[in-house]
C-alpha cells in the first residue's frame, strides 16, 4: 500500500486478468512506485492475480481517464488480502483513499510494503489498525561473510526435489508447520503446482529432509528462490520457505535445511540472500540472526475495522 485533497476519480472493477491496455498502464505505475519508494508495492502473488494467473478481483482508479492507482484483492484462507499502489505523480489527490473505500471490506488485510510513512498516514485516516509485521531480513554471501559449514546429522538424509511424488508430503509438512499462518497455511496441490510453473522454480533448489529409517516421511524442507537482476539491483537469492514438521521441532533441522539452501544459493554466484519472517516469531528470528541475517525492512498488515 502506497498512498496519498481530492480529484475527479473514476473507478472500474475487473476480475481475472486486466485488459491489455489497462495492464500496460498499471505496470508502468507499479514500476514508477517501485523506483520512488525503493520497494515492490505489489507482491509476487498480487502480480499473478493482476495477470489472471490466480483468482483475484481488481479496482482501478483513474484521473483524467488514465490509471492512477490499482488495488488487487485475493481471498486467502477465507479472508480478503488487499494490496494497492498509487502512481507517485498522482498521490495526495484522494486516489489511495478511494481504492481503500472500494477494495477494503470489513476484516480485510491491507498490505503496506516497506512500512512507508505515507502508507501509515493513509491507514490512520481510513481508520485501519496495525495488526501484523512481516520482516525482510538479508545476509551477504561473499567471502567476507562466510557461511557456517553444513554439519551432517546421523540418521538424516537430505536430498533435492524428485518430482510430483514428493508433493503430498510437502503439502502435509507445510500445513502442519504453518497451520497458524494466514497465507502459508492451508496449501493444496494447486499451490505447489502454481509455484512450479514460475520461471524461478528449480528442483535443485528445493531441499527435503527425511529420516533414514523412514525415507518416505518428510521431516522438513527448504524451498529456495532466485530473483533475477533488475538493474541497478543485482540478482538476489531467497530463503523462500523453511518448513519443519512440529513433531521434530528442536532437533536443529531448520538450521540444517537453511544452511543447505544458503550454500546452494552462494554456489550459484548470488551475493545477497533475503527472507521474510513474522516479527512475532522469536524462535525463527533467533535462528536467522544466529546465521548472520539482519533486518532490512518491514511490511505491515492493516486491518479494516
Amino acid at each position: 500500500m502506497t498512498g496519498d485533497a481530492a480529484a475527479d476519480i473514476g473507478v472500474t472493477r475487473f476480475e481475472g486478468a486486466l485488459p491489455d491496455d489497462v495492464s500496460d498502464s498499471v505496470s508502468l505505475l507499479i514500476a514508477a512506485a517501485r523506483a520512488a519508494d525503493g520497494t515492490d508495492p505489489i507482491s509476487e502473488q498480487g502480480l499473478r492475480g493482476l495477470a489472471g494467473k490466480i483468482p483475484a478481483e481488481h479496482v482501478v482508479a483513474t484521473t483524467g481517464g488514465v490509471p492512477a492507482g490499482v488495488a488487487t484483492i485475493r481471498i486467502e484462507n477465507g479472508s480478503p488480502n488487499v494490496e494497492l499502489v498509487v502512481d507517485p505523480a498522482r498521490r495526495r489527490q484522494g486516489v489511495g483513499r478511494t481504492l481503500i473505500d472500494e477494495a477494503a471490506t470489513r476484516g480485510a488485510q491491507v498490505w503496506a510494503h516497506g512500512d512507508l510513512p505515507a502508507a501509515a498516514a493513509l491507514a490512520a485516516a481510513a481508520g485501519m489498525t496495525r495488526a501484523r509485521e512481516l520482516l525482510q531480513m538479508r545476509r551477504e554471501l561473499g567471502a567476507e561473510s562466510p557461511l557456517p559449514d553444513v554439519d551432517p546429522r546421523d540418521g538424516i538424509v537430505v536430498r533435492t526435489y524428485a518430482g510430483p511424488r514428493d508433493d503430498a508430503e510437502i503439502v502435509r509438512v507445510n500445513n502442519a508447520a504453518f497451520h497458524w499462518h494466514p497465507e502459508q497455511g492451508g496449501w493444496t496441490q494447486t499451490d505447489i503446482d502454481s509455484r512450479k510453473e514460475l520461471a524461478w522454480f528449480d528442483p535443485e533448489g528445493l531441499f527435503l529432509a527425511f529420516s533414514a529409517a523412514a525415507p518416505h516421511t518428510l521431516l522438513g524442507f527448504h524451498w529456495t528462490k532466485t530473483h533475477p537482476a533488475d538493474p541497478p539491483v543485482p540478482a538476489l537469492g531467497e530463503v523462500y520457505i523453511v518448513g519443519v514438521d512440529p513433531e521434530v521441532h528442536g532437533k536443529g533441522l531448520g538450521r540444517l535445511l537453511t544452511l543447505k539452501g544458503l550454500h546452494y544459493l552462494r554456489d550459484r554466484g548470488l551475493a545477497t540472500v533475503l527472507l521474510y519472517v513474522e516479527a512475532d516469531n522469536p524462535a525463527a528470528l533467533r535462528t536467522y540472526e544466529n546465521l548472520g541475517f539482519s533486518r532490512y525492512f518491514t511490511d505491515v498488515v492493516y486491518i479494516m475495522a
